[in-house]
Parts: C-alpha cells; sequence; structure tokens
C-alpha cells in the first residue's frame, strides 16, 4: 500500500483532508523555529522523503524566530519550546500541540571531568548561571562533589543570544528552584543574564560550539546537542532527592502524569517533577499552525507529515534520547486540535 493511500485511510485525518485539493503536491513543506527538536525533525524527514517524495524544509532559528515566521504567514508550521497561551492562540486564530519531549541540560567544560563525574543541584546551578558562584572550586560545589579536586578556574556561562524555547525551559526550571532566581531574573525565551563572565550562542548548536572551546565554560542545550558533540553533562538532582542523569527513559518519567489538556493550547510545564527517576528539566516542543490556513494544502502536508511521525517516528525518537509521544496522546491530538484546523 503506498504512503499516500495509507494516510487517506487513516481514520480521522482521512476525514479532516478529504477536502483537500486532489492535485499531486510537488513542494516541501515549510516550517521554522525552534532548534531544541531539530535534530529529531530532521531525522523524520529524511525518513519520510523516502517513503513519500515530499522533503521538509525547517528553519532552526530559535522558538521566537518560528513565532515570527508563522505570523508573517511564510511558512506552513512554526515550532517553540516556549508554549503561547491561550488567549494568544485565541488572538492569533491558531492551534498548538505538542510534537516531542526531551531534556535541558548542563554541559560543562572543566579539564579532567567526564561525564556525570560532578553533582549539581538546581539551587546551587542558579547561583552559578547568576555569577554568585563563580569558580569551580567554590565550597558549595566542593560539597556536592566529596573526594573530587575541583581546579581553581573561572566559570563562564554560555547562554542564548537568540530567542529561544531552551532558554525559557531552563529558567523555568531555575526559578521553579531557586526563589532568588525568580525573583531576579525570571523565566523567558530571553531574560538579562546576570553573571558578569559570560558569552551567547546563538541556537543550541551555538552553545554548544562555545562550551566545546571555552575552558572553564558552563552552559545548557537540549540533550541530543550533548550527546552528539560528546559533551560532559553534570549529574542534576531532582526533586526527590536524586542526582539524575539525563537520557530517554528519565525524561519519560517526567512526562509520564502530565494532564496536557489542563492548559489552554496545551502549554504544560513539567519541570521539577515528582518520581525518583524523573529528570528536572523536561518540555514538550510545540507546533503552530492556523485554524484558518491561507494554504490549505500545505497545512493538510503538515498533518500527514507529523501523523506519520506520531505512528513511525517512535525508534527514530528513542535513538536521539527524545520521548515520543504516547499513542493515547496522539489520538487525542488528532480529535481535539487537528480538527480545529478547516482544510476545505
Amino acid at each position: 500500500m503506498s504512503s499516500k493511500r495509507h494516510f487517506l485511510q487513516s481514520g480521522l485525518l482521512a476525514a479532516l483532508l478529504a477536502a483537500a485539493p486532489l492535485s499531486v503536491w510537488a513542494a516541501d513543506i515549510t516550517g521554522a523555529g525552534a532548534t531544541f527538536p531539530f535534530p529529531i525533525y530532521a531525522k523524520w524527514a529524511e525518513a519520510y522523503k523516502k517513503t513519500t517524495g515530499i522533503g521538509l524544509n525547517y528553519q532552526s532559528i530559535g522558538s521566537s524566530g518560528g513565532i515570527r515566521q508563522i505570523r508573517a504567514k511564510t511558512v506552513a508550521f512554526g515550532a517553540t519550546d516556549a508554549p503561547l497561551s491561550g488567549a494568544d492562540l485565541d488572538k492569533d486564530g491558531m492551534v498548538q500541540f505538542p510534537a516531542i519531549i526531551g531534556g535541558t541540560v548542563p554541559v560543562f567544560n572543566l579539564e579532567g571531568f567526564a561525564n556525570g563525574e560532578l553533582r549539581v543541584t538546581g539551587p546551587v546551578l542558579a547561583e552559578m548561571f547568576m555569577g554568585k558562584i563563580a569558580r569551580w572550586n567554590d565550597p558549595k560545589l566542593a560539597a556536592l562533589n566529596p573526594g573530587k579536586k575541583l581546579p581553581d578556574t573561572a566559570i563562564t556561562v554560555v547562554h542564548r543570544a537568540d530567542g529561544s524555547g531552551t532558554t525559557f525551559n531552563w529558567t523555568d526550571y531555575l526559578s521553579e528552584v531557586s526563589k532568588d532566581w525568580a525573583d531576579t531574573v525570571g523565566k523567558g525565551a530571553a531574560v538579562k543574564w546576570p553573571a558578569p563572565t559570560s558569552v551567547g550562542g546563538k541556537g543550541n548548536e551555538g552553545v554548544a560550539a562555545n562550551v566545546s572551546r571555552t575552558r572553564g565554560a558552563l552552559g545548557y542545550v537540549e540533550y541530543a546537542y550533548a550527546k552528539r558533540n560528546k559533551i560532559p553533562v553534570m549529574a542534576l538532582q531532582n526533586r526527590d532527592g536524586q542526582y539524575i542523569m539525563p537520557d530517554d527513559d528519565t525524561f519519560a518519567a517526567a512526562a509520564a502524569g502530565a494532564d496536557w489538556f489542563s492548559v489552554p493550547g496545551m502549554g504544560l510545564s513539567i519541570v521539577n517533577q515528582r518520581g525518583a527517576k524523573s529528570y528536572p528539566v523536561v518540555t514538550a516542543s510545540f507546533i503552530l499552525m492556523y485554524k484558518q490556513p491561507t494554504d490549505k494544502q500545505a497545512a493538510g502536508e503538515v498533518l500527514k507529515f507529523f501523523d506519520w511521525a506520531f505512528k513511525n517516528g517512535k525508534g527514530m525518537a528513542a535513538e536521539l534520547d527524545y520521548v515520543p509521544l504516547p499513542d493515547a496522546l496522539t489520538d487525542q491530538i488528532r480529535k481535539r486540535v487537528w480538527s480545529q484546523i478547516n482544510l476545505k
């Protein structure tokens, strides 16, 4: 059975797409936004093109850029890790749904220390990113890492220079675990970074590159970028007091109890969740589309792509340590969200 016939026979999606034009679709799907999910979108797109002949032209420009592009109607979908509020979605006439779940991790560059060899708590991490802990041998860090000889090396904070959903996820977590951070810096896709010794990088790619080449660096990236670039990650204490390393299992543990439809637009924060195995900094990456799309055929192709990815992309997601959405949730997305998109 061809992929096209498979799509057209897929239950609700078939009904949604029944009125779409029947002419052969030749153009690539266009999207823009978050760098957080780019590795998995690229992997899905490669497999999808082999199956259907249709490519995905996705601009990995950051969540704020993705929101700007979809509002300007220059792409068929926008992608953001900093979800829009229900009020903003209503104002823009858009829907929003999660596409993938992953984690943001503290990465570092310190000679003599490998992946997972350093432990840190949320409050101490907040002080490091604020510049209040400015050297790697600070007594607070030493107390968390007994028996390890920490060097007297300055900490250089590496952060995103662009508006970023990864930054939103990271600062959402720091605000949750540190009142000082919440009161003085707060959370957002872009914040004023208080550490005097700091440098910005564009995209997760730019932060990963700057951490890799800066001795004493401390930064934050989506886990796939740390794994791909072999950048050491700190073990992070979770809400239950356990020091946790990131992987798809600890991300899944954090996301397990999420009630996605409890928040307008499904824009749920799942940082600092309870559970002995829960990784503390986990987020979904979201897709934005218009309820009344200008190009209905293009919108229909977007839904076909994500329908295919939800059904066939779980193994690819796990390979990159993302967490695919459970079938029960994707069924609800089709029924409760995609049904609001007018393809007639």
